[in-house]
């Protein structure tokens, strides 16, 4: 009979708690990262178990060695690193609605303006840093945690699973995208993680980065006991340790208030991977310093990449590249098709148009045409303000009035106020 492996000890990693206390649950009794997959393909690394052990030992924590982007660029470049393709995983789980309430003034992280959100800014920053090693430019864009996807599925930001043509397309798909979401849950990252991993696998395993932006760390429920984990945890932990089979890093950036201390533990502390393969970056506090704007920029892009030429590295003694592992893909969902208010009821939809009219003393039949998007061209210079007539002419940007009822839901006449206010001054200014 064939002696069973020793279980991977947890104590070191989480410290969560004793093995008495874990027995009640499969979430943490289970041996981190030893999946039926893993099992199985174990055996298909060509190098010997020594050696191999040698280099998980010497790739198992990964420091931060450069002082600026220049430093990472010369040692990505020095590395060998002739390409590399990015892959961006966005949350959009319910939270993003109320984690801004400090770093984002009381905002919804998604809530699209005239000044571009966190995701925006997380989005243009990595882009423009890492086009440089992306030969084809094209960057499989997917979300989770909407009301389509929970933590189960990902769906692509294109029909037919289509990439995006470089961070610029990224970001306005992205701006397109929003008002079509219903922001959900629970948060988890295993999805995003085994849809990049069947990526790589499917390129016969070029080097990939995958960016993950979100606004906080996996749910944990409130009866998961403590010294145990959440199966969203769980999940998310086994994808990471499967992840470190593969040319793969992982950046997770977050944005918003938080909290992160399971995010500091996935970046350092998870067990049983082949090398270091998860960075986290909290993009709030870096870009919260007073310093000049450029400087934030390049200190997060800094913070994101560091460890990426190191994890290059191990990818090449691991004999990670250039494989193929026989990996089944994941299939993305399509992105929704349509907007969160065509699923709206039909009383919160007359109880919005009241309040909207309560707050504007403006008629039903205007309010309800306004609220609704059923505007008329007002030709004004910019073809994205659609105004309709009553006295003075109102423009209304559509997608940002929009938002600011979908992501504000808490209060549908603040933000309807604040929306009219804003547009009154854009017509006094046009005027």
């Amino acid at each position: 009979m064939e002696k069973k492996a020793p279980k991977p000890s947890y104590n070191s990693a989480y410290g969560y708690g004793n093995s008495s206390t874990r027995s009640n649950s499969r979430y943490a009794t289970a041996p981190l990262g030893l999946s039926p997959w893993y099992a199985s393909s174990a055996g298909n690394n060509v190098q010997q178990p020594e050696a191999q052990a040698t280099l998980q030992r010497k790739y198992s924590r990964i420091g931060d060695d450069y002082r600026t982007v220049a430093q990472v660029t010369e040692a990505l470049a020095q590395a060998g690193l002739e390409s590399s393709n990015l892959i961006v995983g966005i949350d959009f789980t319910k939270s993003n609605q109320w984690t801004g309430k400090n770093s984002y003034n009381r905002r919804c992280l998604h809530d699209i303006g005239r000044t571009p959100n966190p995701y925006e800014q997380a989005i243009s920053i990595i882009g423009r840093t890492l086009s440089d090693f992306d030969e084809d430019n094209l960057i499989p864009c997917f979300g989770f945690g909407d009301a389509s996807t929970h933590d189960k599925d990902v769906f692509s930001f294109y029909p037919e699973n289509r990439p995006c043509t470089g961070f610029e397309e990224a970001l306005e798909r992205y701006r397109q995208i929003v008002p079509t979401l219903r922001l959900s849950g629970p948060t988890s990252f295993a999805p995003i993680i085994e849809t990049a991993i069947g990526i790589v696998d499917s390129t016969g395993g070029q080097y990939h980065v995958l960016l993950i932006i979100a606004d906080g760390q996996v749910t944990r429920n409130v009866d998961t006991q403590s010294g145990q984990l959440s199966p969203q945890e769980w999940d998310t932990i086994n994808a990471i340790v499967k992840a470190s089979h593969f040319p793969l890093s992982i950046v997770l950036v977050g944005v918003g208030d938080g909290p992160w201390d399971m995010m500091h533990k996935f970046d350092d502390n998870i067990p049983a991977r082949s090398f270091d393969n998860f960075q986290f970056v909290n993009f709030t506090e870096i870009m919260s310093k007073s310093i000049a704007a450029d400087r934030k920029e390049a200190e997060f892009a800094l913070s994101a990449l560091m460890e990426i030429p190191t994890q290059y590295k191990a990818t090449l003694d691991l004999q990670l590249l250039g494989r193929r592992q026989g990996i089944p893909p994941r299939v993305p969902l399509p992105p929704p098709a349509r907007t969160a208010y065509s699923r709206w009821p039909t009383n919160k939809w007359v109880s919005a148009i009241r309040q909207f009219q309560t707050a504007t003393a403006w008629s039903y039949k205007e309010a309800r045409q306004l609220f609704i998007g059923k505007f008329t061209a007002c030709g004004y210079k910019d073809t994205r303000h659609l105004c309709i007539r009553k006295h003075i002419c109102t423009h209304a940007p559509y997608v940002w009035i929009n938002q600011r009822i979908l992501h504000l839901d808490v209060d549908i006449r603040l933000a309807m106020t604040a929306g009219k206010n804003w547009c009154a001054a854009l017509c006094a200014r046009s005027t």
